[in-house]
């Protein structure tokens, strides 16, 4: 069988791109959720149905049961739609199936091409080139890289080697709103993912640190060493912490300073934005997601650390056990600065779209976005059955029902909302309340969708009633 697919390969991926473009012209009509049957599998086939036959069940058995993620109307989680030349360049990447790990004559040069995509990024960003990164799979795995180096940081200036030796002390971590992503690498890396100080946040319905509580906390660890986990962009109302006067702390204090930015880093698009991330320059590390904003495949992260801890970093994931790879320092290979031996050119999908669109693209879809958000803002603000939980800043909207009597009633409206399949959302909590978040990042949303989704939600409410 695997002969015959070789050999009609051509015909094969000329029915995928069919299925493909039948899935796109229609993808605004997909339903935004659905309840998934229960599934029976067939038993393994000895001698295999081939790729044809084998695509013709998928799409039989599981193609009307995948839901419009990347359409225009899904705003439960921070996930963009796939713009068509990052569509195109992911295609590219399974089918030349490279492995980006060396530049220096080892293999390919698909790492070269990551190494330039970085470059790119840091120009779309207006970060210096005193920064390097690679890729991960999202903003977990983007954390853990960057918390590991710090990690690695804070034992040495503890006088020890936690790459070799593991930890053999607390590390003092600091910070306010931290995602569920960071908390989860501090879990995975051995620090423990209770053992930080939560500090204040600003009052008059903030999520940003308080930088007097800050400044108390670093005082009172009386100059032992922490890492400072900062917000550019929160989960819920997209706050951003004050990178400036961080910065003026950096220069008083011994800390390494984390931004998660994964999807708030792409304020730097706007010039109408851009000023949320000022001061963001200094930090040690960044995190920052592709398949969000970047509107990129799923799958997709790349992390930014400061060139002056290239050390930290290759101690920290150096594979020092295999010599047939020689110097790290001498022959640069991925292999030794960040987590995962076995990648995928999944820096290609981003360079291809940053290729494809340019500055004025992402600016346009950055604004795009904050557009739309604030369509459904002023819905919320003058309807007579919703209310903000708090400002729509950027591209969040946090809300919930009007009064709090109706508390109760959040998660059937939700419920209710998301079974219509014509929006998704997700549920959330903000200082006490339940509410819901609808989070605008996808290229494709539009006006006519906002309408779509507050004809939907007003429909649901009025049955509730």
């Amino acid at each position: 069988m695997l002969q015959k697919d070789l050999i009609a390969f051509e015909s094969i991926l000329e029915k995928v791109v069919q299925q493909s473009v039948d899935f796109l012209e229609n993808l605004a009509q997909r339903p935004t959720s659905v309840a998934a049957p229960q599934l029976t599998s067939p038993p393994l086939n000895a001698e295999g149905l081939g790729a044809i036959a084998t695509l013709e069940e998928f799409k039989q058995r599981f193609d009307t049961l995948l839901v419009a993620a990347s359409g225009p109307r899904s705003w439960g989680f921070v996930t963009g739609g796939a713009t068509p030349a990052s569509v195109a360049g992911d295609w590219l990447a399974g089918l030349y199936d490279q492995n980006p790990q060396g530049t220096q004559g080892q293999g390919d040069v698909s790492a070269l091409i990551e190494l330039e995509t970085i470059e790119l990024l840091l120009n779309l960003f207006g970060l210096p080139s005193s920064f390097g990164g690679g890729f991960v799979t999202g903003a977990t795995m983007s954390n853990f890289t960057c918390l590991a180096v710090a990690r690695q940081w804070a034992g040495l200036q503890q006088g020890y080697d936690i790459a070799r030796e593991g930890i053999r002390q607390a590390i003092p971590i600091l910070t306010a709103t931290p995602h569920s992503s960071a908390v989860k690498s501090l879990s995975m890396l051995g620090i423990g993912s209770q053992n930080f100080v939560h500090l204040k946040t600003l009052s008059d319905n903030r999520e940003a640190i308080d930088m007097e509580d800050l400044q108390t906390q670093i005082e009172a660890l009386e100059g032992k060493p922490f890492i400072l986990i900062s917000s550019a962009g929160t989960v819920n109302t997209v706050d951003y912490d004050d990178f400036r006067a961080i910065s003026t702390l950096k220069k008083q204090y011994s800390f390494w300073w984390h931004i998660d930015a994964a999807f708030g880093g792409f304020a730097a698009c706007s010039p109408h934005y851009k000023h949320l991330v000022d001061g963001w320059e200094e930090a040690d590390s960044i995190t920052i997601d592709c398949h969000k904003w970047m509107n990129v495949p799923y799958e997709s992260a790349f992390f930014l650390i400061q060139k002056q801890h290239i050390k930290l970093q290759i101690q920290t994931f150096q594979n020092s056990n295999a010599p047939y790879l020689g110097n790290p320092l001498d022959n640069f290979s991925f292999l030794n600065f960040l987590p995962e031996n076995s990648r995928r050119l999944r820096a290609l999908p981003t360079w291809f779209s940053l290729k494809a669109y340019g500055k004025k693209g992402y600016q346009w879809i950055v604004e795009n976005s904050v557009k739309m958000a604030q369509l459904l803002d002023a819905f919320i603000t003058t309807s007579k059955g919703f209310e903000l939980l708090a400002p729509t800043r950027l591209n969040n909207v946090c809300f919930t029902l009007e009064g709090d009597e109706n508390q109760e009633k959040v998660p059937l409206f939700l419920s209710e909302l998301n079974k219509r399949a014509k929006v998704f959302m997700t549920p959330t909590i903000y200082q006490g309340k339940r509410g819901i978040r609808a989070a605008f990042v996808n290229w494709r949303t539009t006006a006519d969708d906002v309408q779509i989704a507050i004809d939907e939600m007003t429909d649901v409410l009025q049955h509730l009633s």
